[in-house]
């Protein structure tokens, strides 16, 4: 079964760059109605540009930590493109630290945005979704929500909540025909993440650039980082199909990871 997104709303949040961007491109070449949320101004003009091409797409900013900046945006989305009918929520950030460095400020900075951003914006999407009595939620954890990554304690408890999150609110939303499913990305090529990731690679393990690539590109049995398509594709699948997947927490590694 395939669903028609003509006229459906789709919300991507971290949406000004990256897979975020991709994403919302992504529901825009499919008809939706899309709005695109992130902290960073250049959401608006990317918007604007999709607009001009004649899609429907407006951009926001919003600090998606702020429960009531998130629900007002909410309510502007449902005004001017209709009740939410999928929401992605791609928006992180990503921290290295060894474990004994770990601060309260670091730690809070990684649970605010990566934990609790998804749940107020999943809040607030399910206002409208849940009088649809259907709807599509794709949280965004990690391989690090999996098996942890070294350096990352942080952010790898962050994404592991997400995918507990995940499977709480698949088994709590089913009643409503609302699924929910989670994506674990290894490391994706051409993204924030990675460029900062790498950046902590060469500074802590005294490695070039070129040297951190080979190591990590190694582990992979497929032989490459994870494109930023690959990620988007399997948006798709469970935004359009995927009628009978829901609390599934999908590893899009290359076979880095397997279970």
């Amino acid at each position: 079964m395939s669903i028609d997104l003509n006229g459906k709303t789709c919300v991507v949040t971290g949406s000004a760059k990256s897979i975020g961007l991709g994403v919302a491109e992504m529901y825009a070449s499919l008809g939706a109605q899309v709005a695109m949320i992130d902290l960073n101004p250049e959401v608006v003009s990317q918007a604007e540009r999709m607009a001009k091409a004649g899609r429907a797409v407006r951009g926001y900013v919003v600090d998606i930590t702020d429960r009531n900046a998130v629900f007002a945006c909410f309510e502007d989305i449902t005004k001017n493109l209709g009740k939410v009918f999928a929401l992605a929520n791609v928006a992180g950030a990503v921290d290295q630290q060894a474990f004994t460095e770990i601060t309260p400020e670091r730690l809070d900075k990684m649970n605010r945005i990566n934990i609790n951003g998804s749940i107020w914006c999943s809040q607030a999407a399910l206002q409208t979704m849940k009088t649809l009595h259907d709807g599509r939620i794709i949280n965004f954890a990690s391989k690090s929500g999996k098996t942890g990554s070294a350096i990352m304690a942080a952010y790898s408890g962050a994404k592991g909540a997400i995918i507990s999150i995940t499977h709480a609110m698949a088994f709590e939303l089913a009643k409503d025909n609302i699924k929910v499913n989670c994506l674990c990305p290894g490391i994706t090529d051409a993204t924030g993440v990675w460029s900062s990731v790498s950046k902590g690679y060469t500074e802590n393990l005294k490695l070039s650039r070129e040297e951190v690539l080979k190591k990590f590109t190694s582990k992979i049995p497929l032989g490459r980082l994870t494109d930023i398509k690959d990620v988007v594709d399997f948006v798709m699948f469970l935004t359009v199909s995927g009628e009978y997947c829901t609390g599934q927490a999908f590893n899009i590694t290359g076979g880095r990871e397997m279970h």
